[in-house]
């Protein structure tokens, strides 16, 4: 049976929106005893991730039984030819543990390499963000562009922090005090599918962030290039998907952040 990305499309959609009402009856009964750190302290993993990453699995699994995924908590298949999904069951989960808004499902599906679908969630805000290659982007039913600011004096750029932070020598800090007496306002929400989702939107302006996982950034990078947007690695490449370092902005002004946003190279 051939892909359908249109039917895939309202399967994702239908089990991200299912993936956030579990998240919301969780948020504010979470048992303290199954919350745990991964990577750093700071990095948390709760029941509300596990329950939603195994719903989100059973769900693809179901539908495209031929298909590879890559999760954040507990699946990853061998890397293959296969169309591969990369799903962040709750992007954002520290701002999920201390009740704050900003979080999301995200849900990226790539064929042969390339992005070909993308869902992101806000359950809180009540709103859903998806996307296919070459059919635009939307909020809902609604089209959405990505800023057309061309004057970073003007400009709301938005980024985030590692959670090795104290540990890696290229942790953004020195790039947010760069970008800092230069625009008008600089936002950290916590949440990269989050940042994605709104420059994509025209909200941000600009985005960039360093040492992401692909679960961060697969489908809300979709969401950027739909909405006419301009996605690449810091060095002006294609390599943000695993480098894990990306800029992503209008075509206004992506060739003014970019180069500015040092990294070190592997």
């Amino acid at each position: 049976m051939s892909f359908d990305p249109e039917r895939a499309l309202a399967l994702v959609r239908e089990a991200a929106v299912e993936a956030g009402e579990l998240l919301l009856r969780y948020r504010g009964r979470l048992d303290p005893a199954r919350t745990r750190s991964k990577s750093a302290r700071r990095d948390l993993q709760t029941e509300a991730d596990l329950a939603s990453e195994r719903l989100l699995v059973e769900r693809i699994r179901a539908a495209f039984p031929d298909h590879a995924i890559e999760a954040e908590e507990e699946v990853r298949d061998a890397l293959d030819e296969r169309p591969r999904w990369f799903l962040d069951p709750l992007d954002g989960t520290i701002n999920f543990v201390h009740g704050l808004p900003f979080f999301a499902v995200s849900i990226g599906l790539f064929v042969a390499g390339e992005p070909t679908l993308a869902v992101v969630h806000l359950p809180v805000l009540d709103e859903t963000f998806h996307a296919i290659a070459g059919r635009g982007a939307f909020l809902g039913d609604d089209p959405i562009s990505v800023s057309d600011q061309r004057d970073l004096a003007d400009a709301i750029l938005v980024t985030g922090f590692p959670y090795r932070r104290n540990e890696l020598q290229d942790n953004n800090l020195e790039n947010f005090a760069g970008f800092f007496p230069d625009v008008r306002g600089l936002r950290r929400t916590g949440s990269a599918a989050c940042d994605l989702a709104y420059t994509a939107a025209g909200r941000f302006d600009a985005f960039w962030e360093l040492h992401l996982g692909p679960h961060d950034m697969a489908a809300g990078a979709l969401l950027v290039r739909e909405a006419g947007g301009i996605v690449t690695d810091p060095h002006g490449g294609q390599d943000w998907l695993r480098s894990g370092h990306i800029v992503a902005a209008g075509p206004g002004l992506h060739g003014q952040v970019r180069p500015r946003v040092r990294t070190a190279r592997a």
